[in-house]
């Protein structure tokens, strides 16, 4: 392989933006992606379920691309697998409890049988063409995770995947340290490091030190029913909740369907331990006084559908929210959901409950590096160039300097952004070009059906409503038979406002008539007439700009 060939490092996702962690290397005629993650939709996209990465520049290299290779089981890196194996299926490499999750999620699309899925362990090394992709173990908030070294005939990439340096983990070891050091020794082209809490200082706390916390909080209300709001693929926090459930003689009960799946598929896996009869299903809380349950449950970021959200607006068909319960919620706001967590808490309060959540307790560390370990990291690996990760640009900018003060040049660190091509050679890195990339939207069944026009008129829709202006007309000669007839919903109360209605079909018939002696007779023509006339007489009248829906039938 000539040394002058250069290798391609593609973002499809998680630069600029929190999730749709999907990333693409490129070298000598052959694609690996390493993950293939959704986001959550903005205010701005009403309706939208999720959103996936664009991945037209893969399908029309569909030739290329050998694998994906995955860090974690977190749905910002699993999320979009079913959706991508849909138009490219190729086979799939991460370790046991990753695997696990993306099963669940493949049964759900029928597409488990076709799919080929290859289990590794940290320290495996697989080759994939012109790649050998090597696994490093990590600690994060779920188990199993990885950063992965890309060896290349031109050098040597790393990509940190999400991590935490975690001295004292709740299962397995620590992060290997030593392997970076190892790597760093015989040198590192280029590292990739995640950048969520890079303007954090100092070291994340180490995930026990919650246990430490709920061990307190079960002890200083025993007389309290207990529930807890954490990410249902937060298998360590889970796993502390059980263990300071049992140690306090409670019983266990999980609430909503995506804490039910990943409970039980690392409890299938042996990555969550539950002693004997602590578990009971969610049917049974009724059999138990307040002070021997637990339940656990999803909503800790405020989802509207999410069981904790449903119980504080009474709409659970099997947990009801009483005076004097304990709901603990164990999680850090996502940037953006602060509004729907302040509405669910308040809601709480409202029913009489007692609610504890960050700003209060100790009830959550962050699975991610903060600035000390994303330092560690760099001084480990001393990479040749720098290509900060995860995160919004803020965040990539900060870990830039950090990276700086680490001694790296400034010219040797490259910010990037979705679909623009990080171009690495032995001796250069540079953006070098854009591929097609951006976001697909999610509606229901529907997989990118839904775009920006769409987004536009729903958005107008939510604004100022609609008026639908309703004629039927001759066929023969064009006469109007009946009508205008006006339509009003999400724009005006018509019965308090029956003399702007009558107004409104006065000006869509004098529209009808102007357009008849100009002799316009066809139906753009007149539907367009009255459009405007009625949006410029609406606009002069209420200073509002609702959607004009002209409808003409034929008799």
């Amino acid at each position: 392989m000539a040394k002058n060939q250069k290798l391609k490092i593609i973002p499809l996702g998680g630069l600029n933006e929190i999730g749709k962690n999907m990333t693409a290397f490129e070298f000598g005629g052959e694609i690996v992606v390493l993950d293939c993650g959704l986001a959550f939709p903005d205010d701005d996209m009403p309706g939208i379920d999720m959103v996936i990465p664009d991945i037209s520049y893969l399908l029309k290299n569909k030739a290329k691309v050998k694998a994906i290779v995955l860090t974690h089981g977190h749905e910002d890196h699993i999320g979009a697998i079913p959706y991508f194996l849909k138009q490219l299926n190729v086979p799939i490499y991460g370790s046991r409890l990753t695997l696990g999750l993306v099963e669940v999620k493949l049964k759900e699309h029928n597409l488990l049988s076709r799919t080929k899925l290859h289990r590794v362990r940290a320290g495996d090394i697989i080759n994939l063409g012109n790649f050998r992709v090597e696994f490093i173990r990590t600690n994060h908030s779920i188990p199993d995770s990885m950063a992965i070294a890309f060896y290349t005939p031109i050098g040597t990439i790393v990509h940190s995947g999400d991590f935490k340096v975690d001295c004292t983990p709740i299962e397995g070891q620590m992060i290997d340290l030593a392997k970076f050091g190892e790597l760093g020794k015989k040198g590192v082209l280029a590292l990739l490091s995640e950048s969520t809490n890079v303007e954090r200082p100092g070291y994340t706390m180490s995930e026990s030190t919650v246990g430490d916390t709920f061990d307190e909080l079960f002890r200083n209300h025993g007389d309290q029913r207990i529930l807890v709001a954490t990410f249902a693929s937060n298998v360590h926090r889970i796993q502390q909740i059980i263990n300071s459930a049992y140690r306090f003689g409670r019983k266990v009960a999980f609430s909503g369907r995506s804490m039910e799946n990943v409970a039980e598929v690392a409890m299938l896996l042996g990555y969550m331990k539950v002693p004997e009869n602590v578990l009971i299903s969610i049917d049974e809380i009724k059999k138990y006084r307040p002070n021997q349950l637990v339940i656990i449950t999803t909503g800790s970021q405020g989802e509207p559908m999410s069981a904790l959200t449903r119980m504080a607006f009474s709409d659970h068909r099997k947990v009801e929210i009483n005076r004097g319960d304990l709901v603990i919620i164990s999680a850090t706001p996502i940037p953006g959901n602060e509004k729907p967590i302040s509405n669910v808490i308040n809601e709480l309060f409202k029913k009489g409950a007692e609610v504890i959540y960050k700003s209060l307790e100790n009830i959550h560390v962050s699975g991610h590096a903060c600035q000390e370990e994303l330092k560690l990291i760099l001084s480990l690996t001393h990479p040749k160039y720098f290509i900060p990760v995860h995160g919004e640009f803020r965040h990539l900018r900060q870990h830039a300097l950090l990276a700086e003060k680490m001694g790296i040049l400034s010219k040797n660190i490259i910010l990037g952004d979705v679909g623009k091509v990080i171009e690495v050679g032995p001796n250069s890195c540079k953006l070098n070009g854009t591929v097609p990339s951006g976001v697909v939207l999610v509606d229901g069944l529907g997989v990118g059906d839904v775009g920006n026009i769409v987004l536009r008129d729903r958005k107008h829709l939510a604004e100022d409503g609609i008026i639908v202006v309703v004629v039927t007309m001759s066929k023969k000669d064009g006469k109007v038979l009946s009508g205008p007839d006006v339509i009003s919903r999400g724009f005006v109360y018509v019965r308090e406002s029956e003399d702007l209605m009558e107004e409104a079909k006065a000006v869509a018939r004098n529209s009808l008539e102007k357009s008849a002696k100009k002799k316009q007779n066809d139906w753009a023509s007149l539907k367009s007439g009255m459009k405007s006339s009625m949006s410029d007489f609406l606009y002069m009248k209420t200073k509002r700009k609702p959607m004009v829906l002209p409808v003409i039938m034929e008799v």
